[in-house]
């Protein structure tokens, strides 16, 4: 877990946060497969929210939307131990034309991306500042 659960932890507290709206979906992508496939597809609108290699100091959070979101990805600095990456499931939403048609990604920058039980002290401070963004994003949306 420790950095990389920075995704999990994020969409925990955004969860708490919008927990009274039916509309939103939020889902753990966990390690990722092709199983998500189907939800991205099936989305009007995504957000992300994964550890990211930004080249930035540990806990910096940077927000990409549709075809930046789309340009970041394919770089593959995305996303440390996946099993299937996010670009390959944006690449299979693109193949069969369904790919949101808004989408975002909040990337926040790992410290250290070993086994630890916990994030880092940035990364920890980081996700609150992840989770008001993603925040900020749905509010503009609705």
């Amino acid at each position: 877990m420790g950095d990389d659960a920075a995704g999990i932890l994020a969409l925990q507290s955004l969860a708490d946060r919008w927990q009274d709206a039916d509309t939103i979906e939020f889902v753990d992508g966990g390690t990722l497969s092709f199983t998500l496939a189907d939800t991205i597809q099936e989305a009007d609108r995504l957000i992300v929210i994964d550890a990211a290699q930004l080249n930035e100091p540990a806990g910096s959070v940077r927000v990409f939307h549709d075809a930046d979101m789309d340009a970041f990805v394919s770089t593959g600095q995305c996303g440390s131990v996946h099993e299937v990456s996010l670009a390959e499931l944006m690449d299979i939403a693109r193949l069969t034309e369904r790919v949101p048609g808004k989408r975002a990604l909040v990337g926040i920058q790992p410290e250290f991306l070993g086994v630890s039980q916990e994030p880092s002290a940035p990364v920890s401070n980081a996700i609150p500042v992840a989770v008001d963004r993603a925040d900020e994003i749905l509010k503009g949306w609705h």
